[in-house]
């Protein structure tokens, strides 16, 4: 029997989810158009067996999309310019330090995590972070003296930490970057969204404007009507069919 987590759990408080949308800058735009014009011409060529032939390339190409709309850094070494989403994560950061709020950033890339670390090290801001390599039991301790109030920002890679961890010392949940599958997302608002929660939930989606992003999103609430997906809970690799794709990317 199926039961949703909000029916049987009466006394948990409510949890907001909302989108968040930061348009691309100058420098990040050049770069992500010319990544995505390269991506549209090779697969306008492909159909059928070759597009199935060639779609761990194609899921390369859509990664380096997404990790541009993070920021281009991710993907070129010598790229410095300004990412419009880091700055908007930055002001939401702002204006959670001055109302003393605890912050869950996930991520799925684990340099996207490195970069926000280094940059609110640089305003003065420490945290705690979580990676696929981080020992049990340092995971353990971080969690312990993040729900005491020993640090307000906990990144966290949201494949490593999805699961297992109980992380009700935030009320607030930022998702940098978004997942094909959304019971991954749902996975990791549930570290801040479960018993022992006495305040409510706060989730952000930080989508870019006019980028892949916005039909990831799409996608995603296409997707959560398919309940066996949900309960698992699982990521499927498979679930891109050549349809999507080209949605995705616009062709």
């Amino acid at each position: 029997m199926r039961r949703e987590k909000e029916a049987v759990l009466k006394e948990l408080p409510e949890k907001v989810e909302s989108n968040l949308y930061n348009e691309l800058t100058k420098e990040q735009k050049t770069v992500y158009l010319a990544q995505l014009k390269q991506m549209q011409v090779k697969v306008r060529g492909m159909s059928g067996d070759t597009f199935v032939k060639n779609k761990l390339e194609i899921l390369a190409g859509l990664t380096r999309l997404r990790q541009i709309c993070d920021t281009p850094a991710l993907y070129l070494d010598d790229y410095k310019a300004e990412s419009g989403k880091l700055e908007q994560l930055n002001e939401i950061l702002q204006q959670a330090e001055d109302s003393d709020r605890h912050v869950l950033i996930f991520s799925q890339f684990t340099g996207m995590l490195d970069i926000i670390e280094a940059k609110l090290k640089q305003q003065g801001l420490d945290t705690f972070m979580i990676q696929g390599n981080t020992k049990p039991k340092d995971r353990l301790e971080m969690v312990n003296k993040f729900n005491a109030g020993e640090k307000n920002i906990f990144l966290i890679s949201l494949k490593a930490g999805g699961t297992g961890l109980n992380l009700t010392g935030a009320a607030m949940v930022v998702l940098v970057d978004l997942w094909w599958n959304p019971a991954v997302e749902d996975q990791a608002t549930a570290r801040a969204h479960r018993i022992g929660q006495k305040k409510k939930v706060d989730v952000f989606r930080l989508i870019t404007k006019g980028t892949i992003e916005e039909q990831i999103y799409k996608l995603q609430e296409k997707k959560r009507n398919f309940v066996d997906q949900v309960l698992s809970g699982t990521e499927n690799k498979g679930t891109l069919t050549e349809e999507e794709v080209r949605v995705i990317l616009g062709i």
